[in-house]
């Protein structure tokens, strides 16, 4: 029988938060659908649960840390002052402080944050990515030479296909110029082209630190997309349940996969997570080309763990129903060496 644990659930909130803040009517909006999720989990599985939202204010998890002193922290906190980019730094808090926490450390989140800095990496290591450019804010934008039509534009740390929409997808230099100028401005943000690669769309969802378990490949399907259109993951394309309908737009496990080429994507997805220092769990997503080329796009350390979504969707087909899959993720955490 495995021992219980105290274990401190940690969000992120959009405004100032207390320490014993009621979320009972937050956690009934979709929203908080992850969260809700997980606490019913931790519930389910009888270990000792409290938690916590912060907005702009560590004093409050230092003041819980005290009072509650949780075995283990379950990390859900992926913004700060309504910033993404502060998720590592709330990570390295923790880091810091010596605790012991589900999900990825300081570093892997960093590496994967910066998609240029990802793909420099793992091409240096000759995994297949696309050929791209970054152009920070206040260069002067031009597509170097070597660059090819057609190209995606989107921002280089945002995620969730925050940024991504079909105007990403341009065929000119004058489109190229107006998107790259459209983010540096509207997004405040340095700005990632990359030749656009046509295939199918393949998200691979891995778990464990040294040794890592790799689980059912999903796919996004654009069933109504007409054959000459880009199929880009768009922002929409993932949340906007009346576009996905209208364009046939579909999650599902990918079928049809060669088992030899199952495995050198899974061989593939288990290098990319140790070059970039990812620990606890992720999720990759790749380009397959018709010629089964496999092409790194990006790598979700902390992906999205709510029940319905790809992740935990890829565990369960996998034999980990939902409270085992909580616990597993846990008991990584527990088992993680942090430096």
């Amino acid at each position: 029988m495995k021992k219980k644990l105290k274990v401190l659930a940690l969000f992120d909130a959009i405004g100032p938060t207390t320490i014993d803040q009621d979320l009972s009517a937050e956690l009934k909006t979709p929203d908080w659908k992850t969260e809700a999720n997980v606490l019913a989990a931790l519930g389910a599985l009888a270990h000792t649960t409290e938690h916590l939202a912060i907005f702009d204010d560590l004093d409050l998890l230092r003041q819980k840390l005290e009072s509650f002193a949780p075995d283990v922290l379950f990390n859900l906190a992926d913004q700060f002052k309504n910033n993404r980019g502060f998720d590592q730094n709330i990570v390295s808090f923790l880091e810091m402080q010596g605790l012991p926490f589900t999900g990825c450390g300081a570093t892997g989140l960093v590496l994967c944050k910066h998609k240029g800095i990802s793909k420099k990496i793992l091409s240096y290591h000759r995994i297949h990515t696309p050929n791209f450019v970054v152009i920070p804010r206040g260069q002067r934008i031009a597509r170097p030479r070597q660059l090819k039509f057609p190209l995606l534009v989107k921002p280089v740390k945002e995620e969730a296909s925050y940024g991504i929409a079909q105007a990403s997808f341009v065929e000119t230099d004058e489109q190229f110029r107006e998107r790259v100028a459209f983010i540096h401005e509207k997004h405040d943000g340095d700005v990632i082209a990359e030749e656009y690669i046509a295939g199918r769309e393949l998200y691979v969802s891995l778990m464990g630190n040294m040794k890592l378990t790799v689980f059912p490949i999903r796919e996004l399907v654009f069933r109504e997309v007409p054959p000459d259109e880009p199929k880009i993951a768009t922002y929409r394309a993932k949340w906007d349940e009346e576009y996905r309908k209208r364009w046939g737009l579909e999650n599902q496990f990918a079928e049809g996969l060669d088992p030899a080429l199952v495995a050198r994507i899974e061989q593939t997805c288990k290098r990319i997570c140790r070059l970039l220092t990812i620990d606890g769990y992720a999720r990759i997503d790749l380009r397959l080309t018709a010629a089964n080329e496999v092409y790194f796009i990006e790598a979700n350390p902390n992906p999205i763990l709510a029940e319905d979504e790809d992740f935990a969707q890829s565990a369960a087909k996998a034999g980990l129903p939902y409270p085992q899959l909580i616990d597993r993720i846990i008991r990584h955490g527990m088992k993680t060496l942090r430096s």
